[in-house]
């Protein structure tokens, strides 16, 4: 298993269907040092697609709530409830800090949430918080 971190490089999906928005992201992600290779997916149906013909899978993925076709709350249950995805991690980059969005997404079982626009110390910490802690902690997933 792979792991996140300063030092580490790691396998990223963006699920994002705002251009500049993904761009922003990616270009943190790489400044960082962190990520070694990220694919973008438009939505929710697109990430599914991926997710189901790509090996080995990301070790993170990152999903925006408001999209097209399939949106990042669709996407997240059927992540989370599906064993071959629900133990990659989620973080939740979205427009919306309702409550309702944020708890939402938390019962939902991301891993974080964190509201555009991006600020990316919060952003780079709460990856960064993933790793120390649920990915130190989590089973191998299964690379079929």
């Amino acid at each position: 298993m792979s792991q996140l971190g300063p030092e580490k490089s790691y396998r990223v999906l963006l699920v994002e269907d705002d251009h500049a928005d993904a761009m922003l992201i990616e270009e943190a992600l790489f400044d960082q040092g962190t990520a070694r290779t990220i694919t973008r997916a438009e939505d929710g149906v697109a990430a599914l697609e991926h997710l189901r013909a790509v090996r080995p899978l990301p070790d993170l993925i990152i999903l925006d709530l408001n999209m097209p076709r399939m949106n990042g709350r669709e996407l997240l249950a059927v992540l989370k409830g599906d064993d071959l995805f629900r133990a990659i991690p989620v973080v939740v980059l979205t427009t919306s800090g309702a409550p309702n969005d944020v708890s939402g997404a938390y019962r939902g079982h991301a891993n974080a949430y964190v509201t555009k626009p991006v600020n990316l110390d919060d952003f780079t910490h709460a990856v960064q918080s993933i790793d120390t802690f649920y990915l130190e902690t989590a089973a191998v997933l299964p690379q079929i």
